[in-house]
């Protein structure tokens, strides 16, 4: 449980100049509690019992206090907060008007709380199927907050048992094991992302960043753009190994920043601009980066070898501050977010982006559990939260809290 407590955080951000590990500290504003079980919100609700859930890069910066103080993203939300929304479980009540789903049916979690979840008529963006960008989080039945596990009403799967509406529950095809399914969530951040913005037929893509959003973007654009020329920046080796194994055709590391603009240059065969200070601008370079950091480091980068009317799409959030963004305007770049996922349109074909993980990791043999490298109790969850504080030495990229495990 995560608690809105001053006192928690100032604690917790003086002891963390002295160790990392304050953090997840007996001051830190995350705690274990034991907590009733779920209350639902209203009849079209049921109950999950939780079986894996992934810790999100949003679940761990909030924990590591990685963020700023004017964030307008906290006038949605709620606490006390169970975060969590990645989870993979079982439906074990129903509430009475529930009509399609039923007890022991094998689900993964949907966690956006737009309008039918809070018992609401369905605004412009739902209608659409366009979940993320609802405009009532704050109103209906719900405590504010945009998904599971930011709403006190809607506790996550950093819990045993977790409250989901119907619509939020997506069955798992019996040929799906639970490791496979529990990539769904970020596997349909990624491809939200492409599907909006995808690159131009026969053009260079750079993926930037190879943590979990990173890396399930390079299967997707192999998939779908079988003839795109896809580069990767990796900080890590373990991540550079899982880039070249998912089909990147060059991974570049992301130090030092100079050799990125100088390899993506010549990957595409442009010529180097040199100011008379700092870093190089290439005259040309890729049509699109998708840029699963979202560092100012990463922007800076990224309007530097991206082509004139060329896009960077954003699906990476990082504490903002100033970096050069001239290239920006005197190439024409579009930069562009794209949060999360909903109801996504493939060959003419519209379904939910998780139906479309499982169709299309079952027809292009995309096997997302590659990228789970540690699993965990809840119980050993200081342990869980430090291995993603420094994954060069612990070599995580997706980290798992396991309810099978005592």
């Amino acid at each position: 449980m995560y608690e809105n407590s001053i006192a928690r955080l100032a604690a917790t951000k003086i002891l963390s100049s002295l160790t990392p590990r304050a953090f997840v500290g007996p001051l830190a504003p995350l705690q274990l509690r034991d907590i009733p079980s779920p209350r639902l919100p209203a009849d079209d609700w049921v109950t999950v019992r939780a079986s894996l859930c992934g810790l999100c890069g949003s679940d761990y910066k909030q924990v590591f206090m990685n963020g700023s103080v004017d964030n307008p993203m906290t006038a949605l939300i709620s606490f006390p907060q169970v975060l969590g929304h990645e989870v993979v479980g079982v439906v074990e009540e129903v509430g009475p008007a529930v009509r399609c789903r039923r007890p022991g049916d094998r689900v993964v979690l949907n966690p956006w709380l737009s309008c039918a979840t809070r018992g609401l008529p369905l605004c412009e963006w739902c209608e659409r199927g366009e979940l993320a960008q609802c405009l009532n989080f704050t109103n209906g039945t719900l405590a504010p907050g945009i998904h599971t596990g930011n709403s006190a009403h809607a506790t996550g799967g950093f819990a045993s048992h977790l409250p989901a509406h119907e619509s939020m529950c997506i069955p798992i095809p019996d040929d799906v094991s639970d490791e496979r399914a529990v990539v769904a969530d970020p596997f349909a951040v990624s491809l939200h992302a492409i599907l909006h913005h995808p690159p131009p037929e026969g053009g260079t893509a750079l993926v930037y960043g190879c943590g979990t959003l990173g890396l399930l973007s390079i299967p997707i654009l192999r998939a779908l753009h079988p003839e795109t020329k896809l580069l990767a920046v990796a900080r890590f080796d373990h991540q550079a190994e899982l880039a070249a194994h998912f089909g990147a055709e060059q991974v570049i590391r992301h130090r030092p920043r100079e050799d990125v603009i100088e390899q993506v240059g010549a990957a595409t065969k442009s010529p180097l601009q040199r100011p008379w200070r700092g870093l190089p601008m290439l005259a040309a370079g890729v049509d699109v980066v998708y840029d699963s950091v979202g560092l100012p480091e990463t922007l800076e980068i990224g309007v530097r070898v991206t082509r004139s009317r060329g896009r960077i799409v954003v699906t990476g959030v990082e504490t903002p501050k100033r970096f050069e963004w001239t290239p920006l305007y005197f190439k024409e770049v579009s930069l562009v977010g794209s949060n999360a996922f909903g109801m996504e349109t493939i060959d003419g074909r519209r379904q939910h982006a998780m139906a479309w993980y499982f169709d299309l990791a079952r027809k292009h043999d995309i096997d997302g559990s590659a990228i789970l490298t540690h699993r965990f109790a809840l119980n050993d969850y200081r342990e869980a939260f430090m291995s993603c504080w420094d994954q060069g030495r612990s070599g995580a990229v997706k980290v798992l809290f396991d309810h099978s495990l005592a």
